[in-house]
């Protein structure tokens, strides 16, 4: 995998792992999961400022917050209990697609 790829899979597991902590923070009431929440959204500006360096930003923010949805949709799901019904399955399967014809078949992307 190169180099600009690993900043973007931080970037996106940083960004979900904020995310995911959202909810722990009861409006930004409680200190430890606003920590977590604003430090890991640090962290993944921080690799998603490295990925922008080789890749169009157009492009990483749409790889970045298309498997972010998802990721989060499946965290929510596991440590929320939040169910999916069918067309948010689609829209998800729709994202997914997305992504990877963008990094299958778009130039944009370093192959």
């Amino acid at each position: 995998m190169p180099k600009t790829y690993l900043f973007l899979v931080l970037a996106i597991l940083a960004e979900t792992i904020g995310t995911v902590a959202l909810p722990a923070t009861r409006g930004f009431t409680r200190l430890a999961p606003a920590a977590l929440v604003v430090a890991a959204y640090a962290v993944s500006f921080y690799f998603l400022s490295l990925t922008v360096k080789v890749m169009p930003v157009g492009v990483v923010y749409a790889i970045w917050s298309g498997l972010g949805i998802v990721l989060i949709a499946v965290m929510g799901l596991l440590i929320y209990g939040q169910k999916l019904d069918l067309p948010a399955v689609v829209g998800l399967a729709l994202i997914l697609a997305g992504v990877l014809v963008l990094h299958l078949f778009s130039s944009a992307t370093p192959h």
